[in-house]
């Protein structure tokens, strides 16, 4: 099996584009995470997230249920070990959507694990969708935008990048990376046409750093005043 690591800052498309190459790769399970915090919206336990009290998630991380975990903004989020354990059982693949701490606690545990990063078009378009969503009052706007800078400047931990600013686009990209990397992992020999493979290869960290640089670019305002 192959064990996905894809990460974002909040408000960039994410779970939008997880959502629809689910739809679009077969064998990929996917893991939904353990979260303290309260269902937004229309959200149900056991859909976006597995809702539970900090009293269960604090038994959950002394008995060893995580594969990692991690404090957002004074609440727990965590990757249940079964998940990983169940995809295995069945020969299938995961997909975890983790943040940036969640994917280094991942990586040094399962260091084959492929991770791809998902930016933004910038800061303004980031800080548009934060706004457009209208589930976060402002001091969690600029939070988030503020975290947002802190993670991006991780991006050169991942294997690839995929810059969100066409759904269509992005979702072939990832669909790509995805069947590319089983292909390898089966030990397929490279056909005449194998597209999947050269449309990865066209996101791969070292293939991509002149089109972040001014993605990072809009980002530094924001970090000037005083970070945290």
């Amino acid at each position: 099996m192959k064990v996905f690591i894809i990460s974002a800052p909040s408000g960039s498309g994410k779970s939008t584009l997880v959502n629809e190459v689910r739809k679009l790769v077969p064998g990929m399970e996917f893991s939904i995470s353990y979260t303290t915090r309260d269902p937004r919206g229309s959200e149900q336990d056991g859909r976006e997230y597995h809702f539970i009290t900090r009293q269960e998630f604090d038994d959950m991380v002394r008995h060893g249920e995580f594969l990692e975990h991690a404090d957002v903004f004074g609440n727990c989020y965590g990757t249940a070990r079964r998940f990983l354990q169940e995809a295995e059982q069945r020969g299938h693949d995961l997909l975890l959507d983790i943040d940036v701490q969640g994917a280094e606690q991942i990586k040094s545990k399962i260091p084959d694990a492929v991770s791809i990063f998902i930016l933004p078009p910038g800061r303004d378009s980031l800080e548009f969708r934060l706004r457009n969503r209208g589930q976060d009052s402002e001091e969690v706007i600029q939070r988030r935008l503020a975290t947002a800078t802190r993670e991006i400047e991780n991006y050169g931990k991942y294997d690839y990048i995929l810059i969100n600013d066409r759904l269509d686009e992005s979702i072939e990209a990832l669909k790509s990376i995805l069947l590319a990397e089983r292909r390898k992992r089966s030990g397929a020999e490279q056909s005449a046409d194998d597209t999947y493979k050269a449309r990865a290869e066209r996101f791969r960290l070292e293939n991509v750093r002149e089109r972040v640089k001014p993605i990072l670019a809009s980002f530094v305002p924001a970090a000037a005043p005083g970070g945290r």
